[in-house]
């Protein structure tokens, strides 16, 4: 249940980090918010799951 619940916030924190990217012709961002929305999908562990989606929602802003 944990899981799918983290899923659906890093998928939403990944759709603006997209519509970020996208807006500012930023590719960091883009391919962090696909990675965000996409990675759920491949990974079923909680705290795997939480580990990965904050490496992908710190590396743009690491790379500003």
């Amino acid at each position: 249940m944990g899981s799918l619940v983290w899923g659906m916030l890093f998928g939403a924190i990944g759709m603006g980090y997209c519509l970020y990217g996208r807006q500012q012709r930023a590719p960091i961002p883009l391919v962090c918010g696909v990675g965000l929305m996409v990675f759920p999908y491949f990974v079923s562990g909680t705290l795997l799951t939480l580990l990965i989606g904050a490496v992908l929602m710190a590396i743009p802003w690491r790379w500003r």
